[in-house]
Order: C-alpha cells, then sequence, then structure tokens
C-alpha cells in the first residue's frame, strides 16, 4: 500500500518541477528490448491521485512492501504500473480495490524522507490495462495489456480545443491563490499539445473517480472535450467565490488599483498612438513581407497572441517582443540567386588567389552539379593547412564566384555551447547563436559562411561548442538546425559552410566525418614571388600612399626577401617584410630624399637587417650533424640532430626537450649500432670506452615523435666513424630494432619544408613513396628523393667515404 496524501500542487511546482529540468533524461524512457517483451509488471497502488501518460509527479510510500518495490524497479530500470485506488480509505488495498486502467511509468529519483517515508518521482510512459493479477507479494504484479492513444481525426479542431483548454487553465490558475504562479509559467511554456492535456488532467483539482474517466477514454479529443466540461465547472464555482469576496471587500486593494491605471495607462497609449496594439500591428505588417511555410505561421501566430495576452508593463513583454522582432528579421526561404557562370567563377577565383588548384576545382565541380541539378545539398568544405597560406580569403572569393553573401564567424577560443545553439528566450539578455545571427545579417538563407579556426573551439564548463556543431556541419541533419533561442527548426541546408583549421589533431572524430578536408600546403619559392607581385605590392603601395613609380621590387629581390628574411608556409611574413620596405621608401618621399625606386637587392638587406644563411653546408659540415625534417601545426620545418662522443663507458645522454617517444628512438638507434657495430665499421672498444650526447637546438621547444629515429642514427654513426653527412641532405623515417625504416606523415609539408631550406636531396621510406607521387612535381624539381628500406642503406647514402 502506498501513504499518497493529497497532491499539494505548490509542492509539485516547487520540487518535483525543478527536479524535472535538472534530472530527467529523456533517453531513459524509451522503450528497451527488454521492457518490449516484458509482460508482467509490479503494480503499485496509489491513493487520490491518477497517473498521466508523460507527466511527473512524486509518490510517497510508507508501506516495506511499496518501498521495496520502488527501489528494486529503479535498480532493474524497469517500468512499473501505477493504479489508483476506487476507495481512498482502505489501508491495505486488493485486487478489486484498485481501477483496471493505469498508466507504465518510470522513477526518476528517489528521496529518502527524515520520518522513513520514501519519495520517488515518477514520469508516466503509456496508459495499460490490467489482465489479470498474478502475484501480490512481496508486491503487486500483474499481466497487462498496453493501450494506445486514438489520434484526433480533425487536428484544427483539436488544436484549438487545446487553446480553449490553455486559456482556461490560466483563468483558473489567476483565480485560485492556492496554485502557485510556477503553474502558469510550466502551462506557457508547454509547446505539445498531448502533454499539455495530461499534465492539466493531473494536476487540475477534479475527485479521483472524474480523473479516472479521462484516463480511460482513449481518443484524445473526447478526453479533452470532457476535460473542457470539467474545468468550465470548476471555473464557475470559483468566479461565484470571488465574486462573493469581491461583494463583502470595499476597499481597493493594491494589485486591484494597479491592474486599473494599467489599463488607463494602456488606453492613454493607444490614444497616442503607441502601446501594444501598435508593436503588434508592426509585426503583423512585417510578416505578410516574409515567405515561410505553413508550420512556421502557425507559431508566429500562436507567438503574436502570447504577445498580446501579456502586460506591456511585465519583463515578459519586452522578452517576447525581442523575440518576435529576430523572428521577423530572420530570411527563412528567402534565398540568393545562384551565379552559374563557371567560366566567370573561374576567373575571379584565379584573380584573387594564386594556386590552390584543388580547392578551385572542388568550388567549380559544386557550380556545375549545382548548376545541372538546381536542387543540392551544399558541401561542408574544411581547408586545413599552415597559417598564411589564403584559407579565410578563399571563403570571401567563394562567395564572389557564386553570387552569395558572405560572413565570417571566429570560432577561435569559443567554450560556450549557447554561442552556437543560442540561449532559451525566457534567460535575461538571451540571444539566439551566431549561426542564425549570421543568417539574419546577410539577409539570406543560402550564404556562405566561414567557420574560422574550428581547430580553436574550447571546451568550457557550459558544454561543448564542436559538439553543438555536429548538427550544424551535417547536411542530413541541418534541414532543420534547432536553435534554443528561436524554438523552431531552420534549414541551414542550402548554406555553403567552409570551416578552416591549421591542424585536424584538435578536431573531434565524428566532426571530421562530416566535412570535407581539404589540404593546403604551403606555397614554393615561385609561388611567393607570383603572389607578392599580384597582391602583396599592390596592397602596400595602397596602405603606404604610393604610386608604381616610386616603388619597385624585381623577382630577384623578392626571392632574396623570401629566402633571406623568411621562413614560413604562407605569406604573412612576407607581406610584413614587403611592409616594412614599403614604409621605407614612404619615408623616404616624406622626406623628400634622393632614392632609387627600384630597391636593390643590398638595400632590402640595408632595411630589413642581417639577412638568413642560404645554406645549411656550414652547419652541417661537422661529424655528427644531421638535419631531420619535422611537422608542425603551421607546416614544416626543418631541425638539426648533433652527437658528440666524450670519454667515458658506454653512457647515453639526451637533451633539447625531448619527448619520449624521440627518447626511445635514440635508444633504439644505439642499441641497433651495438649489435651491427662490425657492419657499420665501429669498433666494440670504442663503443665501450666513449660517452655519447644527442642534442637537439632550439630546447625550449618540445619535441617528440618517430619521425627522427633515421636522422639520430645517422648522427651517432657518423660521429663513431668521425665522418661528415653529406650536405645538403635530409631524412625523416622511424626505425626499429631489426632494422627497417618505417613510414612517417606530413611528407608534404616537410619536402616544401626542405625545398624552402635549400636541401637537394632527401631519404625517405619506401612506404612513403605513395605520398610523394600525390604532390605536383613542380613542387620537387629541384629535390633528389631517395626511398630506402634499410639503415644500411641510409648509413650508405648519407655518410660521405
Amino acid at each position: 500500500m502506498t501513504e499518497f496524501e493529497d497532491i499539494n500542487f505548490e509542492e509539485m511546482m516547487g520540487d518535483s518541477f525543478s527536479i524535472v529540468a535538472e534530472e530527467i533524461n529523456l533517453n531513459d524512457f524509451v522503450e528497451t528490448p527488454e521492457n518490449k517483451d516484458q509482460k508482467v509488471f509490479p503494480i503499485l497502488p496509489v491513493r487520490n491521485m491518477v497517473m498521466f501518460p508523460k507527466v511527473v509527479i512524486p509518490i510517497t510510500a510508507g508501506r516495506e512492501m511499496s518501498i521495496k518495490l520502488l527501489e528494486e524497479a529503479q535498480r532493474k530500470n524497469e517500468f512499473i504500473g501505477i493504479l489508483s485506488q476506487n476507495n481512498s480509505q482502505v489501508d491495505n488495498p486488493t485486487f478489486s480495490d484498485m481501477y483496471q486502467v493505469g498508466t507504465l511509468a518510470k522513477i526518476v529519483k528517489i528521496i529518502k524522507l527524515p520520518d522513513g517515508n520514501t519519495t520517488a518521482i515518477t514520469k508516466g510512459f503509456q496508459r495499460f490495462k490490467v489482465k489479470g493479477f498474478t502475484a501480490s507479494t512481496p508486491f503487486f504484479k500483474a499481466e497487462i495489456t498496453k493501450l494506445k492513444d486514438v489520434a484526433p481525426k480533425q487536428p484544427e479542431e483539436y488544436d484549438a480545443l487545446l487553446e480553449n483548454i490553455k486559456d482556461l487553465a490560466l483563468k483558473i490558475i489567476q483565480l485560485d491563490p492556492n496554485i502557485p504562479n510556477a503553474a502558469n509559467f510550466a502551462i506557457n511554456n508547454m509547446s505539445d499539445n498531448e502533454d499539455l492535456l495530461n499534465f492539466i488532467c493531473t494536476n487540475a483539482n477534479f475527485p479521483t473517480a472524474d480523473k479516472q474517466k479521462l484516463l480511460e477514454e482513449k481518443s484524445l479529443t473526447l478526453r479533452a472535450e470532457k476535460l473542457y466540461q470539467l474545468m468550465h465547472d470548476d471555473f464557475r464555482k470559483l468566479e461565484l467565490r470571488n465574486q462573493i469576496h469581491l461583494k463583502t471587500n470595499k476597499e481597493l486593494d493594491k494589485s486591484q488599483r494597479e491592474y486599473f491605471l494599467n489599463q488607463q495607462m494602456r488606453t492613454i497609449q493607444e490614444e497616442l498612438g503607441g502601446g501594444p496594439e501598435s508593436d503588434v500591428n508592426e509585426l503583423l505588417e512585417k510578416a505578410k513581407k516574409i515567405k515561410w511555410n505553413e508550420e512556421v505561421d502557425a507559431h508566429f501566430k500562436k507567438e503574436i497572441n502570447r504577445l498580446q495576452r501579456q502586460n506591456p508593463n511585465s519583463p515578459d513583454y519586452n522578452v517576447q517582443r525581442n523575440y518576435l522582432d529576430f523572428f521577423t528579421d530572420l530570411p527563412w526561404e528567402t534565398y540568393s540567386k545562384d551565379i552559374f557562370d563557371i567560366k566567370k567563377a573561374e576567373r575571379v577565383l584565379d584573380k584573387a588567389h594564386f594556386g590552390l588548384e584543388d580547392i578551385k576545382k572542388r568550388i567549380l565541380e559544386h557550380m556545375a552539379v549545382l548548376k545541372l541539378k538546381n536542387n543540392m545539398k551544399s558541401p561542408i568544405l574544411c581547408l586545413v593547412g599552415p597559417p598564411g597560406v589564403g584559407k579565410t580569403s578563399l571563403g570571401k572569393s567563394i562567395a564572389d564566384s557564386l553570387g552569395r553573401k558572405y560572413v565570417r564567424v571566429s570560432l577561435g577560443g569559443l567554450h560556450d555551447e549557447s554561442e552556437i545553439r543560442g540561449h532559451r528566450k525566457t534567460y535575461i539578455g538571451a540571444m539566439a547563436g551566431r549561426i542564425l545571427q549570421s543568417i539574419k545579417k546577410t539577409g539570406t538563407s543560402n550564404p556562405v559562411i566561414v567557420l574560422d579556426e574550428i581547430d580553436k573551439i574550447g571546451q568550457g564548463v557550459h558544454g561543448d561548442p564542436s559538439s553543438a556543431l555536429l548538427e550544424v556541419l551535417d547536411p542530413e541533419q541541418n534541414n532543420s538546425f534547432y536553435d534554443n533561442f528561436l524554438e523552431l527548426g531552420y534549414d541551414l541546408s542550402k548554406v555553403l559552410f567552409i570551416a578552416t583549421a591549421n591542424s585536424l589533431s584538435t578536431i573531434q572524430r565524428p566532426l571530421l566525418d562530416r566535412m570535407e578536408i581539404i589540404e593546403i600546403a604551403g606555397y614554393t619559392l615561385e609561388e611567393k614571388v607570383e603572389i607578392a607581385k599580384r597582391h602583396l605590392i599592390k596592397k602596400q603601395m595602397e596602405e603606404n600612399g604610393l604610386d608604381p613609380k616610386s616603388f619597385k621590387l624585381g623577382n630577384p629581390e623578392l626571392k632574396h626577401i623570401i629566402e633571406a628574411h623568411t621562413s614560413e608556409s604562407g605569406v604573412r611574413g612576407l607581406e610584413k617584410q614587403i611592409a616594412s620596405v614599403a614604409r621605407w621608401v614612404a619615408l623616404q618621399t616624406a622626406m623628400e630624399s634622393q632614392y632609387d625606386p627600384k630597391i636593390s637587392i643590398d638595400k632590402v638587406d640595408e632595411i630589413l637587417g642581417v639577412p638568413r644563411p642560404k645554406s645549411i653546408s656550414e652547419i652541417t659540415g661537422t661529424p655528427g650533424v644531421v638535419t631531420g625534417l619535422a611537422w608542425t601545426q603551421v607546416g614544416g620545418d626543418i631541425l638539426f640532430i648533433e652527437s658528440i662522443l666524450s670519454e667515458g663507458k658506454g653512457n647515453l645522454t639526451m637533451t633539447g626537450n625531448l619527448g619520449t617517444v624521440m627518447k626511445e628512438s635514440a635508444t633504439i638507434a644505439l642499441e641497433y649500432i651495438k649489435a651491427k657495430h662490425d657492419e657499420l665499421g665501429i669498433s666494440s672498444e670504442e663503443m665501450q670506452e666513449k660517452n655519447i650526447h644527442i642534442h637537439v637546438p632550439e630546447g625550449a621547444t618540445p619535441k617528440d615523435g618517430p619521425s627522427a629515429g633515421i636522422a639520430m642514427l645517422t648522427s651517432m654513426v657518423s660521429s663513431f666513424r668521425n665522418k661528415k653527412v653529406k650536405p645538403h641532405l635530409a631524412m625523416t623515417g622511424e626505425i626499429t630494432l631489426r632494422g627497417k625504416v618505417l613510414p612517417v606523415g606530413g611528407i608534404k609539408e616537410k619536402l616544401l619544408a626542405a625545398a624552402r631550406a635549400g636541401i637537394k636531396e632527401i631519404i625517405l621510406s619506401d612506404a612513403n613513396q605513395k605520398d610523394v607521387e600525390e604532390i605536383k612535381k613542380e613542387y620537387l624539381k629541384d629535390l633528389k628523393i631517395n626511398y630506402v628500406k634499410r639503415m644500411r642503406e641510409v648509413i650508405d647514402l648519407a655518410i660521405e667515404e
């Protein structure tokens, strides 16, 4: 038996409703295969209440058998059947003391009370009917038949009836002082008609027998009609009681005075042409000019009706007005017309960006399919590459070539999920997410949106923004993107999203699966020269007030700046150096000094400072020094690995801020040398009597990874044999104890870095040959690449005889 007292609406709204907001996970109420096959359910009899589907309600149990039922059901995560007693005076009910129709429910939370009772927060799931009881100990069990509600045959009539029920419920709440204001909030925020119907059935002040009849009614329409009739009777009683109270009360209390004053203020505002009626008319006029479907139109009318019912002096009025302003400012089904002139688009892309053939080809393919099909989901492109290669500016060029509006959303450092999905409009200062704000800003529903620095998204206490992007960037889901502020699905499938990133390592794997990855490698020397001539010099002349006659940089000077004063994959550093030269020219012009407009290489060095050494042969011209290749988040780079021998007992020392994997590579290399010292021409006495120290310069920079394995091996052998490594040679590859050379990643970035550094010859694993074949041949025209399988081949190729 369940010791259940009459439900106190205040307690339920204050306690259980807050628990609902924080505790309920809707996934807990999905029917599992075990639940679906279950025929016999534990039965919990209750007094003075009737449980309805989809409603959360607290149940207090005092008897041991009831407590045991609740605890076991929670532990097994199974449904329980809740039946109301037909006689609330019976303390120990039998089968005949319970109705035959009840509700299956699940337990959300169990709370132990100080008086020994147990309160269970439960949520209804589905109606059922008892076929027969199977047990009464340790608690009731019964075989049941699940009942389904009959959907309304005339949905429009049913929706209108629910609107009337909702309005009447709000009136009852206003008339009855025993019902808390939280009930008003709960009813106003229910968008599902079935949820609203069952919520009011559960919490209305009707006798248990009447509520049981409502539960047994299988037709939702008939249930709503019966509920409406019962609510009318209740409303008449409340009105009569209030009228008697008003007749005996001769003085106006404070709330009544405010009501009449507000009514007078509202009348004055209407006479002056302002006020809520003016707001409503303005919104309706805006809505007439917007194209949207029936679902959006119905939602707008519902929200405009809510605005009309609210007091213009209440805070909720301004919240609702701001919401409707945003709602009507969205473009909805307004689309800009795409330009299908593919040749013109190709010219636009070529003019704005030199190189980047892969991304240009992909955009032209998209335009071709769009032209032929005229209805295509836009791809989600992710441009990955080092800084300064033009990823972000490429989005603007794509928008120009398609004739679409362009907007950039910076995601770097974002750590709040609501920045993507928006806040619920009930919060103070609530606003929509950045995606819908960008849509509103452009005025079309098919712009080009660049999601900049998608790999720099953080994760804070307010959720994970990258997880929120999963829906935005999924072509199968984003046709109904749900923003918390809008409270309605918005179609993003026509938006062309272009994400940019420097590295894929920090992006979630599910997010990567939703995007088409296009890798943009660094520029070659020739490409940088062309970019400087076509774009950078012109830009700096405009920014510094110069004309072509006063500022000239030829190809040799540009190549010198690139080789001697920059070391990068992109052109951002090159632009800074050209800007420095342009400012020097601007200074000479302003001071009316004599100078040669054609800037020479010597003058470049005088302006920019001491040039970087062009050759690395002097650095590697000593035994034990080897040039390695490394991959970083900003592109490829070269590094030097050096070793030296000293008197000792064969110990190995490593410095240079090396990671665990890199230290293991050095250990493996030394053990291989010890095992194969005869083949390598190294005496065992020398290995036993010499300590070897390995160092990787730039000790403040952390370094890790297996890529330097063959470089470390070569450095040690070079030191032991006291022979130099070939000049202009670099290598990368992982090693094993058995002498094999394994492949590594980042080959494209590493080879471009080698070309920039003046390397002439490369040693790679034979398994990396497929990676090299994917790189354009003109990028590698000055590089000789040697493919090896064994460490012995590395030594023979690298060390001079």
